[in-house]
């Protein structure tokens, strides 16, 4: 059995989240990250616990690690999970 988040699985969703879905990562900086005051953000890693982001706060770039609520068993799973993430917080933003 492979491993579910290798480098190039977790540089693939990046690069994509990142590329295709800027604002979906800011939100996630947003809603999950404890940084509701973000205006960019950056995905620099996924795994099966949570991602790793950079966010831009007040000007100042700074870490954030969000914890997903279960463990996540592979790349579809993730995709599905991040999808389902940012639903929820545009939902509790309205």
């Amino acid at each position: 059995m492979s491993e579910p988040f290798s480098t190039e699985i977790s540089d693939r969703i990046c690069t994509h989240m990142n590329d295709d879905h800027a604002s979906a990562v800011v939100l996630y900086a947003q809603a999950y990250g404890g940084n509701p005051e973000a205006t960019e953000a950056q995905m620099l890693a996924i795994d099966a616990n949570g991602m790793d982001l950079t966010a831009r706060v007040n000007g100042s770039t700074v870490p954030v690690r969000i914890k997903f609520d279960r463990t996540l068993t592979d790349a579809e799973d993730a995709h599905h999970t991040l999808i389902e993430m940012v639903k929820q917080a545009r939902t509790t933003a309205k």
